[in-house]
């Protein structure tokens, strides 16, 4: 596999939808990012809820969220595609993109996960993700800012969001000759 050294390179990085398309990254550059590994099985679970109203609530400053199905983890996510979109749709009313189920972890680990871990390394240095609803912050120019633990508090992300969002609009107006 292909190291990525460069941030820049998360936006070549290609994934398919939930429903079977290929896309690149490149399609969210210059959005502030919350990448999140999901499943329907999980007392975790009614996170979902959690993440489409941070979705919903942030979506028009340039923020998305990106659900990627996982079944690495005690079987949680056993669904196909259209099982977990049916569920999600149905459960909790996702609009967030989500997209095909995938490996986080060992050498069938998807590139996109390669990247966030090497980036964002875990609790003592370690690089596998250790459950399900790990989420990763990233910025508009495609860093990775901060790795969360599954069960960290929505407010804490949130707040994580507020700073990459106030700090794109401050930028821009410095570059527009400010206020």
């Amino acid at each position: 596999m292909r190291g990525f050294g460069a941030m820049n390179e998360l936006y070549e990085i290609e994934v398919t939808t939930i429903d079977g398309q290929q896309q690149r990254l490149e399609a969210y550059r210059g959005q502030v990012l919350l990448v999140v590994n999901v499943a329907s099985q999980c007392a975790l679970t009614p996170q979902y809820a959690d993440l489409e109203a941070l979705y919903r609530e942030y979506r028009d400053q340039g923020f998305a969220v990106l659900g990627f199905p996982c079944d690495q983890f005690r079987h949680q996510e056993p669904g196909d595609e259209a099982a977990i979109k049916s569920f999600c749709k149905l459960s909790y009313d996702v609009t967030f993109p989500m997209f095909a189920k995938i490996d986080v972890n060992g050498p069938a680990a998807h590139p996109l996960y390669e990247l966030l871990k090497a980036a964002r390394p875990g609790f003592l240095g370690t690089r596998a993700i250790k459950w399900n609803f790990t989420k990763f912050l990233v910025d508009r120019q495609g860093t990775v800012v901060h790795r969360y633990a599954p069960q960290t508090r929505q407010r804490t992300i949130e707040k994580g969001i507020d700073r990459l969002l106030a700090a794109a609009t401050i930028s821009a107006a410095g570059e527009s000759g400010g206020a």
